[in-house]
């Protein structure tokens, strides 16, 4: 059966009206038109067409070709929280040559020479989001006025008054075959994390998005809002995107981060595991502007500690066991956590990023050293630095020009007509800081407005 026959014989059993055609520009905005299904042909068979430069930073001009977003059949899913609609994912072409612009073209060519190493690589996402509503002063409030508590973390009565949310969320996950098996209420006021099942770093990818936009329009529906902005308040802990990764091999499916009781580093990974870490650490201040991509990301990063709990943003390029004051954790001897992300990223340029950073480490052996036991939160600056522990950029601009001259991201983010993606990122990112540099914010009014 074709890929035609076969979506369409699901689209008819589902009872689909209306198809999302999606992809995602430099941001990870979800962009899509919905097609009747009675133009479902027409999809499959030409895709769709879209004016690249309208959507975002997708490497357009108003005078570019058409760009032409091509469904990936195997991304077909129906939407539980809207039955009658599905979506699938899209990789941009133009001029029938697939956009090296499009991040999801750009993880797929990744992925591709992975594969080219009997290689799959797979991950899993820890994806914390807010419940917020909007005052009448624009400003924001936790959206569960009762959500008051000094520690809030695992909260069970924060964890009641939002289950009407949480559990049509989980039901929606399992709906859709992604395995939900954890909700929490997570260390901020107001926020959640809801868990799913590892897979491909493709398949993680496409579901990011859908979450996202799963739990935007769910909020929606209840008078609120979600947001994933890694520092929605000053106050309180950000939104983390911590991910897990491990190598397994292609044609036989065998998990490679698994060592053995005589790992002399105590934390059970293979010698493989420890130089993908290597090449994470690094690149780890270049790296971070993917990972990291917005103004807002560098408010979350740090070690003082919010109001409520603690921060669970890393500051340092440092590794080691059950630690979470790392910027990479080994949970368990098959993987690792790489906890360098946050709300912001985009899924397909980070795994295709740390993917790059990874396999630098592991083409030039690299070692990561012995790994770090203690609270890096509780050490001066000295104490940090004596050790030689690297401490990750303060703003985006400082991560956009420690990107500019990595060379092994340039390499992973891949070519375009113009040069390396990685320059176009660059300059979208500095810009991006410079313009929200100039602008007067109420903070500094109210600090030097009359101090002087």
């Amino acid at each position: 059966m074709g890929a035609l026959d076969d979506i369409g014989a699901r689209v008819e059993a589902d009872g689909i009206e209306f198809i999302y055609a999606m992809y995602v520009e430099m941001h990870g905005k979800p962009c899509a038109k919905l097609v009747p299904v009675s133009a479902l042909e027409g999809l499959m068979t030409n895709g769709a067409g879209f004016a690249g430069f309208a959507s975002g930073p997708m490497g357009q001009d108003p005078s570019s070709p058409e760009m032409i977003a091509v469904p990936d059949p195997t991304t077909y899913t129906q939407l539980p929280w809207q039955p009658n609609v599905a979506a699938m994912q899209c990789d941009p072409t133009v001029e029938g040559e697939l956009w090296p612009y499009a991040p999801r073209v750009i993880l797929g060519r990744a992925l591709n020479a992975l594969a080219e190493r009997n290689l799959v690589l797979k991950t899993g996402v820890e994806a914390e989001y807010s419940l917020v509503v909007r005052n009448e002063d624009g400003s924001l409030s936790v959206a569960d006025e009762r959500d008051v508590d000094p520690l809030p973390c695992y909260d069970a009565k924060g964890l009641t008054r939002m289950l009407p949310h949480l559990t049509e969320v989980s039901r929606n996950l399992n709906a859709m075959g992604w395995d939900n098996y954890a909700n929490d209420h997570e260390d901020a006021n107001g926020q959640f994390e809801q868990n799913w099942q590892y897979a491909d770093a493709m398949t993680t990818a496409d579901r990011l998005i859908l979450f996202r936009l799963m739990i935007h329009t769910m909020a929606q529906r209840d008078g609120r809002y979600a947001t994933f902005m890694p520092k929605p308040f000053a106050d309180k802990a950000g939104n983390g995107l911590h991910a897990h990764f491990s190598l397994w091999t292609a044609d036989t499916d065998e998990p490679l981060f698994i060592g053995g009781d005589d790992d002399p580093k105590g934390l059970g990974l293979s010698q493989l595991a420890y130089q993908f870490t290597a090449g994470l650490i690094a690149h780890a201040p270049s790296l971070v502007a993917v990972a990291c991509p917005i103004v807002n990301s560098y408010k979350r990063m740090g070690v003082s500690a919010p109001t409520s709990g603690a921060t669970w943003a890393p500051a340092y390029a440092a590794y080691g066991g059950n630690n979470r004051t790392q910027m990479i954790r080994v949970p368990e001897p098959d993987r690792i956590e790489v906890r360098l992300g946050d709300g912001a990223a985009n899924p397909y340029l980070m795994f295709a990023a740390m993917l790059a950073c990874g396999l630098d480490g592991v083409d030039n052996d690299m070692d990561p050293g012995e790994p770090n036991t203690d609270n890096l939160f509780a050490m001066s600056a000295d104490d940090v630095a004596a050790r030689g522990i690297v401490v990750l950029p303060p703003t985006l601009l400082h991560a956009a020009d420690n990107l500019a001259t990595d060379q092994i991201l340039a390499d992973g983010l891949g070519m375009t007509a113009d040069g390396p993606y990685r320059d176009y990122f660059v300059k979208v990112k500095r810009d991006e800081f410079l313009a929200h540099h100039h602008e007067v914010t109420v903070g500094e009014i109210d600090r030097y407005l009359t101090l002087f």
